[in-house]
């Protein structure tokens, strides 16, 4: 499994997911970013919008993420957001969808 990286995508509330992947794509303030394995170390800014990950089985999901930033050391990637939904079906449009739902709960909490 040289060629993997173990990444956590984190909300403030839970881990939304981790695991093994092959690739990472998400959107930083300084434009799109893709990462694989062996990646140089960064940190940086995410932009609200969207996190694809390919895993390691051949398995695909994205989410939505409000913005967050994102670190990459010793072929781990960190993702953290305060609000983040996942789509194992790989639709973005659901996984906004539910991210807007948890932020209006997370307000009507507030």
């Amino acid at each position: 499994m040289a060629n993997t990286m173990r990444v956590a995508l984190v909300a403030a509330d839970r881990e939304v997911w981790s695991g093994e992947a092959t690739v990472v794509n998400a959107r930083t303030l300084a434009g799109e970013i893709g990462i694989m394995a062996n990646h140089t170390p960064i940190m940086s800014v995410l932009a609200e919008g969207q996190v694809d990950v390919r895993t390691v089985d051949d398995g695909h999901w994205v989410a939505a993420i409000d913005g967050g930033f994102i670190s990459v050391a010793h072929n781990e990637v960190s993702l953290l957001c305060e609000h983040a939904e996942i789509s194992h079906e790989s639709n973005y449009d659901e996984a906004k969808r539910l991210l807007e739902e948890a932020k209006a709960r997370s307000e009507a909490a507030s």
